[in-house]
């Protein structure tokens, strides 16, 4: 069984640097494409940014980009969000997801709070 776990999160102060992690198991998490997205309780999910099987290609949700960077490690089926300058707007439940077929299956989320 696909599993997909985050990790990292946490209280932040505006402009704080956390790292979030995505352990993957129950698949050959090198032959997917991965994603990360966000979603506070209640709403709906915010499509954050996504790396392809490879790691060689990366995308941004124009929200982030040039604040975050994502990476992958295929030899230890991990995937990381390196968050930066963290804004209030970046509070939310951040969960990492596989693209399957135009979907995305998410796991176990992060919180991370962004408050002074």
């Amino acid at each position: 069984e696909a599993q997909l776990v985050a990790s990292g999160g946490g209280l932040v102060q505006p402009g704080g640097s956390p790292r979030l992690s995505c352990v993957a198991s129950g698949f050959t998490f090198g032959n997917y494409d991965m994603t990360w997205v966000r979603q506070a309780p209640g709403k709906g999910a915010e499509w954050v940014s996504a790396i392809d099987a490879s790691g060689r290609n990366t995308f941004y949700a124009d929200s982030v980009k040039g604040r975050f960077t994502i990476s992958r490690d295929n030899a230890k089926n991990t995937m990381c969000l390196q968050m930066n300058s963290l804004k209030f707007e970046d509070t939310t439940i951040y969960h990492c997801g596989k693209n399957v077929d135009g979907a995305t299956i998410t796991g176990q989320g992060t919180q991370v709070a962004v408050s002074s």
